[in-house]
């Protein structure tokens, strides 16, 4: 006879069997959660994403050197994506059915010196209850946007979702959209518009073929010579003007040159607008909340010129009614954001509030962070906005840095001579002979917590 074997005690017990299976696993998942890069969880792209490169660039170009790395650990928000086909069909059932019954808006016409009309301040503000759709808007375009009529009529043609970026004075790099569904091409647009230098640089690499595309990107040559004199200010019309440019798409993003997305932008789009039901969707700034702290590190880091200019804009908001975030402002959570990416649906809220921040960029200077809230709480109708959390926009775009600049060169000139110094910026920014300005000082007492009675 065999000798007969028996079964250890221990492993007798099925139910004991599955309860040290799920100690282990639970353990597992919670190191491994502990210790990945973020906390942000997100359903993968498609389900058959396109994984092969879309462009081959020459090893000149590097397209890809400089990349900023992230840090953070924690994600309060995180984001789940639909299916990509449940996501695709809505999409397009949407952009077929939102011309029905929707309001427009109608746009100032004629001729004048500056793009934008270069309004009075009082003149602008007149726009900010608009309620009467029927009132015509200052929009920009009083003034020839310099294009070709084939680039125009694709712009026309685009009648779906549009991603839009620009690289004006050649500070970036043309980098391809990853992650994309095998449908997403053909519905979605990728717009790249660029200036005469930027254009020659990618001539000097061979990246220009006689379609003007660069992969996923039609590339849109813009003639700067009839636009503004600072680059960044002609970076202005695609960004805010995206609806006007693309009079029958129905949803756009706007991408800084120096990102590259890499999540599929039907599913963006559908994530952060669609199932939230709001017109614009925007990243908050990473360390400000106020919009004088943006102000502020606008002079002292140079990212402005012309200080004095940035003082009167901000005494002029503060006359007007600019007030500090605080808890009364939610659903708006921060009054500054991060508009490296916006996503948009192009119906009135988001029109109406595009025209009236590009007013703003006109007058002032091109740093949209500074007349954001201003605009935001003061227009009427009110805007729907969903300021997500920073994770999520460093989980779905990787950023870059710019361009090395040439010599001489400052980033801030609005048509001054190229080689006009910055005025650096003292941490009393606001203040002069010692005593604070008197339009700005409730803001700012209130903004510190301190009482102004």
């Amino acid at each position: 006879m065999g000798k007969a074997t028996s079964t250890p005690l221990l492993f007798q017990s099925k139910l004991l069997c599955f309860s040290l299976f799920y100690l282990f696993t639970s353990l597992f998942l919670a190191l491994y959660t502990s210790l990945s890069q973020s906390q942000c969880f997100f359903r993968s792209s498609p389900y058959d994403p396109i994984q092969t490169p879309l462009f081959s660039y020459p090893p000149s170009y590097g397209e890809h050197k400089y990349a900023i790395p992230t840090h953070r650990s924690t994600c309060s928000s995180p984001v789940f994506f639909s299916d990509y086909w449940t996501v695709l069909k809505e999409i397009q059932d949407l952009c077929k059915n939102s011309s029905l019954a929707s309001p427009v808006l109608s746009y100032m016409q004629g001729r004048a010196d500056s793009f934008g009309g270069n309004f009075s301040t009082q003149k602008r503000f007149s726009y900010f209850d608009h309620d009467n759709t029927s009132v015509e808007l200052p929009c920009g375009f009083l003034k020839k946007f310099p294009i070709s009529n084939s680039d125009r009529v694709a712009m026309e043609n685009c009648k779906g979702v549009v991603v839009v970026s620009a690289i004006f004075n050649d500070h970036d790099k043309i980098r391809q959209p990853r992650g994309l569904g095998s449908k997403t091409l053909n519905n979605v647009c990728f717009f790249m518009f660029v200036d005469d230098i930027t254009l020659k640089g990618l001539d000097y690499h061979k990246l220009i073929s006689r379609k003007s595309k660069i992969g996923a990107w039609r590339i849109v040559r813009v003639s700067s010579k009839d636009l503004y004199g600072n680059p960044a200010m002609n970076g202005v019309i695609p960004k805010y003007l995206v609806h006007r440019l693309f009079p029958n798409s129905k949803f756009s993003i706007w991408i800084d040159a120096k990102l590259q997305l890499i999540v599929d932008p039907l599913l963006l789009i559908h994530t952060l607008v669609v199932s939230e039901k709001v017109d614009i969707a925007i990243s908050k700034h990473p360390y400000y909340v106020h919009t004088m702290e943006e102000a502020m590190a606008t002079a002292r880091w140079k990212k402005w010129w012309d200080v004095d200019a940035l003082k009167s804009q901000m005494e002029t908001y503060c006359e007007m009614g600019l007030q500090p975030w605080s808890p009364k402002k939610l659903p708006y959570t921060s009054d500054v954001p991060d508009s490296a990416m916006i996503l948009r649906k192009h119906e009135v809220g988001n029109n109406l509030f595009s025209c009236l921040l590009f007013n703003e960029l006109e007058a002032f200077n091109p740093r949209d962070q500074l007349a954001f809230a201003y605009v935001r709480d003061q227009m009427r109708p009110k805007l729907k906005i969903n300021m997500f959390e920073v994770e999520v926009f460093e989980q779905v775009a990787v950023e870059y840095r710019h361009n090395l600049k040439r010599i001489g060169e400052e980033e801030g000139s609005r048509g001054v001579h190229k080689t006009k110094r910055t005025k650096r910026a003292r941490a009393d920014l606001l203040y002069v002979n010692g005593s604070c300005c008197s339009r700005c000082q409730k803001y700012l007492l209130d903004m510190w917590g301190e009482s102004h009675d």
